[in-house]
């Protein structure tokens, strides 16, 4: 299907359906696999033709018609329901909606009950419809006569309401509707036969655009003594600014409100008892018009009541002369002074006050006024020479006022959010002055400048590093360095360590994958000369009490007790997404180690999720995010989830302990050369098409008798067996001495692309995901006699770092590289093209990939090259992929695991051979 954003630029006609939400909206595009019949008018002559359609179900079309308002290039029909769709849209935010039974028995919602202005506004879109919105004609019987007139288009506003009910029927369609309608068809997708719901739906809908709406209008003679009532008020849907009391109303006094307005009044104190059970009293009276109310009501009614019956349409109005301004903040720290100790305070060992602060109109409850709110024994108290309602929950507060104290890190985190987790719920905090003012400091970097010692000249924005990292690390703070690949991380480290070294810091350890060994012990060696550095790693492990000590992920793991026992005043982790998953040997003996400040680098904080995020940030600094469990619900959940004010919260805190900057960001490298991305699809050979199908038809026949376990590996098998086809025939069928030429259509391409490097003197990385392909690939151009050297997982290291060494000096043209290997810590920056042979899940770990060429030190353009084969599972892959490529730093999708969980008819369509 064409992306969203094509398909708004062909005309669009919503055919309804039964029930509502089965409605599509068709866009009329040539290269669509539907076919709709649309009716033409010439010189006054309506015919009728066939097209071609993509038919998109109106709950999926509705955000790409959205949009569709505002693009110019969008066609007007797709414009026109565009519009529409914000109309039903602000429908369904305002609660305009109501449970119904279709002709075919089927459950729905309906947009409704629509107000004076909203008819208004249905009738002026209905009567700027252009005609190419509804020129799909109506069905007309087989056995019916020709209407003499020509094929019947249906009326506008009919269709425009049509589309308002699909819209209505398509978004409530959550647990909430079963609480809303106290019955579960109205939550399903799938249509429900509900013949028996039909009275009870047509009581809920009754008065839709016409009759009646109800509010209820508080009054108390005296606040301190009297009872409250409720006022019944009924208002005129017709004529909104007519209101009148339901006694006024039995009496006869009914201006403007037509012969059926008892009844519906009464249907409507119906409606509104479902949201309030305690006006069912009402209609135990001859005239429902008033209703005497206990403490216990009102406090209902304060509690979340009058909420229940606002969402259902019933206004509560309160009296002017009782106030609703108290609101209460979690206070943080209000009776500590700012500790002498921030690190020591940040780290842990001491707590902070926690407690309810409550405001009446903005301005702070004194002691003696929470005390007397805390004893009331009725809703309302007298404060500041009024009568103040109080909500039960702020009367709790007031009595309960302390709260569980806060670790140092968990305050200055309610700090930066602006937002506390209390019994599971979010609510405002109010820091102390010393927070604010430590928060504030965290915005602002050291005064620090280069140490002495440095060889080399940092950056505007490596200086900018170091002062941050100085900062966070002064004050017992962990902190992530999460720079694009090439920017100098490296370099800004040693810098941090020769700072804390002039202040008396300890040793640094440096724990990194051991491709990288080489690379830090020469940049420590070349910018900080006289540092002492040694390698813990091998058979010669040995510690020092000044300068750098490195250590790879493996060895650290098996030595963890040994480097824990040692004095560090640094902890570095280099490609700290190596510990991603805090459940790993490797993640839980780094955080046996401790040290004075930790430090992350990584070029991606977040792969596949955001658990990996809180695994990184938690060993950095613990406890800012709390426990892995409380981080997914309070945020990874919200966030993932589309929620942008948790996104927004997030973004707060991480932002103080994550400082991130790409390579397109204005000023950071304004040297590099450009860098030029290209999709290039490639048709598979017949022998590719018929493996492919093949494997298809085999597995997804076995997947249809499988569950569990044993369903998700045959479809991780499918995917890998696929994408092997894909690469080429020989390596999905392991052969021991394979003929590679005439059998690829990914190989021919990737022959032609190298000659053409080649000969013009150029530098190529080619990047698979798996080293038998590699090796494939290497021994097919080292038969073309083109140098050619390849580095894998198996590589040692010693070998790794000759063989970066003799690509830069250019002594092989073409260098072909294991991704996961070799996708992040190696310069290659001889490299001016990167081809991609097959196509991670991933795009962040391809643009890592891809860094090894375009990092500081390139001085030619970049060209990456994608491979895609044509019309199989990586050209849906790649569509995919371009999606992603911009949340590559917040969410993505976790690989093969995530399409394990798709329905067969969803997997085929992914793997279908087009």
């Amino acid at each position: 299907m064409s992306s969203s954003t094509d398909l708004v630029r062909h005309s669009a006609v919503f055919q309804p359906g039964d029930p509502p939400r089965s409605g599509q909206v068709a866009f009329l595009d040539p290269g669509g696999d539907g076919l709709v019949t649309v009716a033409d008018e010439h010189d006054g002559q309506v015919t009728t033709r066939s097209a071609a359609a993509t038919l998109v179900p109106v709950g999926e079309a509705v955000a790409a018609l959205a949009r569709a308002r505002m693009d110019p290039h969008a066609h007007p029909a797709a414009r026109f329901w565009g519009a529409a769709a914000l109309v039903a849209l602000q429908l369904v935010t305002r609660g305009r909606v109501l449970p119904g039974v279709t002709s075919g028995e089927h459950d729905s919602w309906r947009a409704g009950p629509l107000d004076a202005e909203d008819l208004r506004r249905v009738r002026e879109l209905a009567a700027a419809m252009p005609a190419a919105a509804r020129a799909i004609p109506l069905a007309i019987p087989l056995d019916a006569p020709p209407h003499p007139q020509g094929p019947l288009l249906p009326d506008a506003e009919p269709l425009v309401r049509a589309f308002l009910d699909a819209v209505a029927d398509a978004m409530p369609r959550s647990p909430g509707a079963v609480r809303a309608t106290g019955t579960t068809p109205f939550a399903a997708a799938r249509p429900v036969k509900v013949p028996h719901l039909r009275r009870w739906s047509e009581e809920i809908s009754a008065g839709l655009d016409a009759g009646v709406r109800l509010s209820l209008r508080i009054e108390a003679d005296d606040p301190a003594t009297a009872e409250f009532r409720a006022v019944v008020q009924l208002h005129s849907l017709a004529d909104p600014s007519l209101v009148v009391d339901a006694a006024d109303l039995w009496q006869g006094r009914d201006p403007g409100f037509g012969a059926r307005a008892r009844i519906e009044a009464t249907l409507a104190v119906r409606r509104a008892a479902r949201a309030w059970p305690r006006l069912e009293r009402l209609l135990d009276s001859a005239v429902p018009d008033e209703l005497t109310l206990s403490d216990g009501d009102v406090e209902d009614l304060l509690a979340g009541a009058a909420d229940r019956l606002a969402a259902a349409g019933v206004d509560v109005h309160w009296p002017k002369s009782l106030v609703r301004g108290l609101s209460a903040r979690a206070a943080l720290g209000d009776r500590d002074a700012a500790p002498s100790d921030l690190p020591s305070f940040l780290g842990g060992q001491h707590l902070t006050s926690f407690d309810w602060q409550l405001a009446l109109g903005g301005e702070r409850l004194t002691a003696a006024e929470m005390d007397r709110l805390a004893e009331a024994h009725r809703p309302v108290v007298r404060l500041r020479d009024q009568w103040v309602l109080i909500d039960p929950d702020l009367a709790r507060k007031a009595r309960q006022r302390d709260l569980k104290p806060l670790t140092g890190i968990e305050a200055l985190g309610a700090a930066l959010t602006g937002t506390v987790e209390v019994d599971g719920e979010q609510v405002p905090v109010e820091p102390t002055a010393w927070l604010n003012e430590l928060r504030e400091r965290l915005a602002e970097p050291a005064a620090v400048d280069p140490p002495h010692g440095l060889a080399a000249t940092l950056r505007d924005y490596q200086l900018a590093g170091l002062r941050w990292l100085a900062r966070m690390t002064s004050l017992g703070l962990g902190a992530c360095l999460a720079d694009d690949m090439g920017l100098g991380k490296t370099i800004t480290l040693i810098a941090l360590h020769l700072h804390r070294t002039a202040e008396g810091a300890g040793p640094t350890l440096v724990v990194c994958p051991a491709s990288l060994l080489g690379n830090w012990e020469r940049e420590i060696t070349r910018f900080a000369p006289g540092v002492p550095v040694r390698r813990f790693h091998g058979s010669n492990r040995s510690l020092a009490d000044e300068g750098f000590v490195l250590t790879t992920y493996a060895t650290m793991r098996l030595d963890a007790a040994r480097l824990a026992a040692h004095r560090w005043g640094l902890v570095v982790a280099d490609e700290a997404q190596h510990v991603k998953n805090p459940a790993s040997g490797t993640a839980k003996a780094l955080r046996e180690i401790p040290a004075a400040a930790r430090v992350a680098l990584t070029g991606t904080p977040v792969e596949n999720n955001l658990s990996e995020l809180w695994a990184i940030l938690d060993w950095t600094t613990p406890g800012l995010l709390g426990p892995l469990g409380r981080f997914r619900a309070r945020w990874a959940r919200p966030v993932e989830s589309g929620d942008t004010e948790a996104a927004e919260r997030l973004s707060r805190l991480v932002g103080a302990f994550l400082l991130r900057r790409r390579k397109s960001d204005p000023g950071i490298a304004p040297e590099l050369p450009p860098k030029t991305e290209t999709d290039r699809p490639v048709a598979l050979t017949v022998e590719q098409a018929g493996l492919y199908e093949a494997v298809v038809r085999e597995i997804m026949a076995q997947i249809a008798d499988a569950q569990g376990m044993a369903r998700r590996g045959l479809i991780v098998k499918l995917l890998t067996g696929l994408k092997q086809i894909c690469n080429h025939p020989a390596q999905y069928l392991h052969e021991a001495s394979p003929r590679l030429p005439g059998r690829s259509g990914k190989l021919e391409l990737l022959d032609e692309l190298v000659d053409t490097i080649v000969a013009e003197d150029g530098a190529v990385l080619v990047f698979t995901q798996y080293v038998a392909m590699a090796r494939l690939l290497e021994r097919h151009l080292s038969g073309r006699g083109v140098p050619t050297q390849l580095l894998h997982g198996g590589t040692p290291v010693a070998r790794r770092e000759e063989m970066v060494q003799r690509f830069q000096d250019g002594s092989a043209p073409v260098f072909l590289l294991s991704l996961k290997a070799a996708g992040t810590g190696l310069n290659l920056t001889r490299a001016d093209h990167v081809i991609h042979y097959d196509r991670w899940w991933n795009p962040a770990v391809e643009d890592q990939a891809t860094d090894r060429a375009y990092r500081i030190g390139q001085t030619r353009p970049v060209q990456v090259h994608r491979l895609i084969a044509e019309g199989t599972i990586e050209d849906r892959i790649a569509q995919m992929l371009t999606a992603k490529r911009s949340l590559a730093d917040a969410v993505l999708a976790s690989g093969e695991a995530a399409f394990t969980e798709l329905t067969d008819a969803e997997l085929a369509a992914l793997v279908e051979l087009r």
